[in-house]
């Protein structure tokens, strides 16, 4: 990497803590920046840079999700006769939408850390930062979409499948793996995309048409073939089986779990690409500050499930299968040549990821509750909205 890369690297970071720091943290920014600025030489200035957001992330998170997730609670009000009431909650159920994108923001700004550190081309840290961008803005789309498709969701998955399956007997082939697709000079990986918010949106209401889908895109799996994703797929669809168990779910997660049984029967060749597979096998091996964040983007791509489990019991069933998902992908990628999911290098899975929040529940008054397996809440808020797969 060249000086001048490296200075513009610097200041990117800085630009990037004082954008995620919450208002009360802002002059620590600030101050960070100036200080960087005055470091003669740029690669101590980039290291400056990255450790100070290494360092202050984990905080400005922490404040930032504090602040949301007790906006369900009312301001303290002075009580009749001067007395001082405490702030009282209400039934009402947080927006893990947002903590879901400060999370991926969080995991993409360690993953630029870690990629920085470890040498990695700077296209990739641009790369990786754009693709948080668009999919920011995909999830800005989605959310402002009215239900009014909502009854097309099988059909979108039925389409999907197709996407999948196109892709496994067209797409790019390597070492007999055939997942990715070439668009506009960037190689993607449409499993990664699809298949997470495929799963969720099965897992909330499964159909004949969804059933298909899911069948459909446990059969690319298989030809691909993709363990980690057709591993992802089959525990994805299990905890949907056991959330709202039926014939149709039965079928989808039996096919998942024989398309996993297919690919642990073929040889899977393919080496491990640097910045991109074997990143958390090796993060121990690494200095100190980029193994670091690379086992904490990761972890923070699990506290939407961890936090929604505790506090929005009407939807664990949702919340169960994102953490299904995410963490076999992660699990996988610990293990095996492997993508790591929007740690690493490549846009697919950081567009999966923010799609897949897409597909959470909005909060409102009503969704509050304990678990009703047989009849996901979800279904009967309208603020839910319809499967993102047709702007995806």
């Amino acid at each position: 990497m060249t000086a001048g890369s490296q200075r513009r690297l610097a200041e990117l970071t800085c630009r990037i803590l004082e954008t995620v720091l919450p208002a009360s943290q802002q002059a620590w920014g600030r101050a960070i920046r100036h200080e960087t600025a005055a470091i003669p030489d740029d690669a101590l200035a980039l290291r400056f840079a990255l450790g100070s957001l290494a360092g202050l992330l984990p905080q400005a998170l922490a404040a930032r999700a504090t602040a949301w997730l007790s906006a369900d609670s009312e301001p303290i009000a002075p009580a009749p006769g001067g007395t001082i009431v405490m702030s009282q909650h209400k039934p009402f159920a947080p927006d893990l939408r947002k903590l879901g994108m400060l999370c991926a923001a969080g995991a993409v700004a360690l993953g630029i850390v870690h990629l920085a550190l470890t040498g990695a081309p700077l296209r990739y840290l641009g790369l990786n930062l754009g693709a948080l961008l668009i999919g920011l803005s995909l999830l800005g789309l989605l959310g402002s979409t009215p239900p009014a498709i909502r009854r097309h969701d099988g059909l979108a998955l039925v389409a999907a499948a197709g996407a999948l399956l196109a892709t496994g007997a067209l797409g790019e082939t390597a070492e007999g793996a055939a997942r990715w697709v070439r668009w506009g000079g960037l190689s993607l990986q449409p499993s990664l995309i699809l298949i997470p918010v495929m799963i969720l949106a099965f897992t909330r209401q499964p159909g004949r048409l969804g059933t298909a889908g899911m069948i459909g895109a446990a059969l690319a799996m298989a030809i691909q073939p993709d363990r980690a994703m057709a591993a992802a797929l089959a525990l994805g669809l299990a905890v949907a089986s056991a959330w709202r168990p039926g014939r149709q779910a039965g079928l989808a997660c039996a096919a998942s779990f024989l398309a996993l049984g297919a690919t642990l029967l073929r040889a899977d060749r393919l080496p491990a690409v640097p910045h991109v597979d074997r990143i958390l096998f090796t993060a121990f091996e690494l200095p100190s500050l980029a193994g670091l964040a690379a086992l904490g983007g990761s972890a923070l791509l699990l506290v939407p499930a961890i936090v929604g489990w505790r506090r929005d019991p009407a939807h664990r069933g949702t919340y169960a299968a994102f953490g299904a998902v995410w963490g076999t992908a992660i699990a996988a990628a610990a293990l095996g040549n492997y993508p790591t999911p929007v740690v690493g290098y490549g846009g697919s899975a950081i567009l999966g990821y923010l799609l897949s929040l897409a597909t959470f529940p909005r909060p409102t008054p009503s969704t509050a509750g304990h678990d009703t397996p047989g009849q996901d809440p979800a279904e009967a808020t309208p603020f839910d909205q319809p499967l993102p797969l047709g702007l995806a």
